[in-house]
C-alpha cells in the first residue's frame, strides 16, 4: 500500500511549449466564469469538516477529488491497483510508452474549468498538441482514405470525394449535430435525473432535435454514400455504442470535435492523470494505492466509514465510488430498492483486444490516429454488440503518438496500439484459447489488408489486453470495456443515479453513472456528483 500525502502549496508555472495559436478554448454554451463554488465542506451539527471517501483512481475518481477538496471536505481517494488512472493507465517497456485506453482529449475546455476549480490551469499542467487531421479512415480494398479535420471546408472536400451531393447536405448536418450539443451535452448533461419527471421534461426536445433515432438513421437522413455513413456514424463506437441502438443524441461526438478538436498531452494520456493527481494532492488531498475498498460501513441509513482490502476502517461521511456499477452489491451489501428502478439489469457495452506493439521501424503510412474498416462494417458491429461472437472481419483504431512525440518510442520505432472491439465475456469464450489465435489473424489481417507491410517483424515488445484484463484487473462487469451500453433505454434516469437511492452519503461517478462514458462525459458525471454533494450537504443530509 503507498499513501501520497499532500504536498506542500506551490504556484504552477505556465508550461513552455505551448502549441502556438492554439488555445482550449470553450465550445457555444460553456459555463462563463465557471469557478468552485464556496466551501460547503461542513457537516450539520458537528462543526468539523466533513469526511469523503473516493473509491477508485481513475478520471471519475480524481475529478471528483479535486471537486469536493475545493468545497471544503476532507479527502482520501482509495485506489485498488498500484497505478492510478483505471483503463487510462500507462505501460513503458524497452524505451517504449502506450496509453492503455483513452488516446485524445476532446472538449479541453471541461479539463480547464477543473483544472482551474484545483487551483491551476490546463496549461500550466499539460503542453498540448492539436491534431489535424484528427484521425485518418481507410477501407481494406479501397485506395481512398478519409482525414477527418474540424475544418468544415476540408470536411466538405473530404465528403465531396465521395459523393458530391452528400457533400451539399453537410452544412445542415452540422446544424443538426450542433443544436444537439448544446442542448444534450452543454445543458442536459449536467442534469442530474434524479427524478424520472426531468427525463420526461428532455423528451419533447429530443424528439424536436431528432434526437431520439438510432444515430445510423439520423445519419442516413443527410448522407447517402456508404463511406460517408460510417465517418459519420462510427464515434458512438468510442464509447462502446452501436450507431443502429443508441440515439441521435450521441452525433453530439461528431460536432463536439468539429467545434473544440481533438487534442493530444505530451506523455500521453497518463499524464493528464498524473496532472490531476497532483492537483488532488496539492488541495489537501490523500491518495492510496494498493488497497481498495472492501465494504461501506453503513449505519442509520447512510454511511460511517469504508472497511479497505487491508482491514482498515476509514471514517466517512461521503463516499463517491467510481467503479463498476455491478460492485454496488459487494460494496453495500444488502442495500436494495424498495421498488426497483429498472425492469432488467443495466446492459453491458462491447470489450476489446489490445495489442501494445513496440516496433523497430515506422509505418508512415499511419497517422497519429488511424481507423481501418474491413469488409463488413456492420456485421461486424452486429457481431460484437448484439451477436456477442468472435468477429469474422476486422475494423481497428490504431494510436500512434509517436507521430506528435517522438519521444514515445526508440529513434526509428513506434509505439502502436492496435485495439480490437470484440463481444464481452458473456460471450462464453475461454480468451485463454481464443487470444493466441485471434492475435495471429489480426496480425496477418494487418499485414495484408490493412496495408502494414512487414509488421510482424519488426515487433521487437508486445503486450496485450482482453476482455479477461478488464475483468480481472479493472473489475469490469463481463470484461466490458466502456461499462454501460449508451442505449436510450440506459441513458439519463435510466442510467445508474449518481447519487445512490438507498444509502445515504453514497455517491457514483464515472463511465456507468449519467451521463455517461469518454472522457468530457466522465469529467461531467464528476460535476454533477459535486453538485449534489453540495446540495445535500447544504440540506444537512
Amino acid at each position: 500500500m503507498t499513501t501520497t500525502k499532500p504536498a506542500g502549496a506551490r504556484t504552477a508555472e505556465p508550461a513552455t511549449g505551448r502549441t502556438a495559436g492554439h488555445t482550449a478554448e470553450p465550445a457555444t454554451g460553456r459555463t462563463a466564469g465557471h469557478t468552485a463554488e464556496p466551501a460547503t465542506g461542513r457537516t450539520a451539527g458537528h462543526g468539523r469538516r466533513s469526511r469523503a471517501v473516493v473509491v477508485g483512481a481513475g478520471f471519475g475518481g480524481l475529478a471528483i477529488a479535486i471537486r469536493l477538496l475545493a468545497d471544503g471536505h476532507d479527502v482520501t481517494v482509495l485506489e485498488r491497483r498500484a497505478t492510478l488512472g483505471g483503463r487510462a493507465s500507462r505501460i513503458r517497456e524497452s524505451g517504449y510508452t502506450w496509453d492503455t485506453g483513452p488516446s485524445l482529449i476532446t472538449m479541453p475546455w471541461l479539463f480547464d474549468e477543473l483544472f482551474r476549480i484545483g487551483g491551476s490551469s490546463l496549461h500550466a499542467e499539460l503542453r498540448l498538441h492539436e491534431l489535424d487531421p484528427l484521425y485518418r479512415i481507410g477501407w481494406t480494398g479501397d485506395p481512398r482514405h478519409f482525414d477527418f479535420t474540424r475544418d468544415v471546408d476540408g470536411l466538405r472536400r473530404g465528403v465531396a470525394a465521395f459523393d458530391p451531393h452528400d457533400a451539399a447536405n453537410l452544412d445542415r448536418f452540422i446544424v443538426a449535430t450542433r443544436a444537439i450539443h448544446e442542448r444534450a451535452i452543454l445543458r442536459y448533461g449536467r442534469v442530474p435525473f434524479t427524478r424520472a419527471v426531468d427525463f420526461a421534461a428532455l423528451l419533447p426536445e429530443m424528439v424536436r432535435l431528432d434526437a431520439i433515432r438510432p444515430l445510423s438513421s439520423f445519419v442516413g437522413r443527410y448522407f447517402d454514400e456508404p463511406h460517408v455513413r460510417q465517418v459519420f456514424d462510427f464515434h458512438s463506437l468510442f464509447i462502446g455504442g452501436d450507431p443502429a441502438r443508441v440515439p441521435a443524441i450521441y452525433a453530439a461526438l461528431v460536432y463536439l470535435q468539429i467545434a473544440d478538436g481533438a487534442w493530444y498531452a505530451e506523455g500521453g494520456v497518463f499524464s493528464v492523470v498524473e496532472a490531476m493527481a497532483r492537483l488532488v494532492t496539492r488541495g489537501g488531498g490523500t491518495i492510496v494505492t494498493g488497497d481498495g475498498a472492501a465494504e461501506v460501513v453503513r449505519g442509520g441509513g447512510r454511511v460511517r466509514a469504508v472497511r479497505t482490502d487491508s482491514g482498515a476502517e476509514i471514517p466517512a461521511d461521503i463516499v463517491v465510488f467510481n467503479g463498476d456499477i455491478a460492485d454496488r452489491a459487494a460494496l453495500v451489501p444488502g442495500a436494495r430498492d424498495r421498488l426497483p428502478w429498472r425492469l432488467r439489469p443495466l446492459r453491458t457495452t462491447m470489450s476489446a483486444y489490445l495489442l501494445y506493439l513496440g516496433t523497430d521501424r515506422t509505418f508512415p503510412q499511419l497517422l497519429h490516429h488511424t481507423l481501418v474498416v474491413g469488409d463488413d462494417y456492420a456485421g461486424f458491429i452486429r457481431e460484437v454488440t448484439r451477436d456477442r461472437t468472435l468477429p469474422t472481419s476486422f475494423n481497428v483504431y490504431i494510436h500512434a503518438p509517436t507521430r506528435t512525440e517522438a519521444a514515445m518510442a526508440p529513434p526509428g520505432g513506434d509505439s502502436l496500439t492496435v485495439l480490437l472491439p470484440v463481444a464481452n465475456l458473456r460471450s462464453g469464450d475461454d480468451w485463454t484459447a481464443v487470444a493466441p489465435v485471434l492475435r495471429e489473424r489480426l496480425v496477418d489481417w494487418l499485414e495484408g489488408p490493412a496495408g502494414l507491410a512487414g509488421l510482424r517483424r519488426s515487433i521487437v515488445v508486445e503486450r496485450s489486453w482482453t476482455p479477461l484484463t478488464f475483468r480481472d484487473v479493472l473489475g469490469t462487469a463481463d470484461g466490458s470495456a466502456f461499462a454501460v451500453e449508451p442505449t436510450l433505454q440506459q441513458s439519463a434516469y435510466f442510467r445508474q443515479p449518481n447519487r445512490d437511492r438507498v444509502v445515504g452519503g453514497l455517491y457514483y461517478v464515472g463511465g456507468a453513472t449519467h451521463p455517461g462514458a469518454g472522457l468530457p462525459g466522465t469529467l461531467l458525471t464528476a460535476e454533477v456528483t459535486a453538485g449534489l454533494v453540495r446540495d445535500d450537504v447544504r440540506a444537512g443530509h
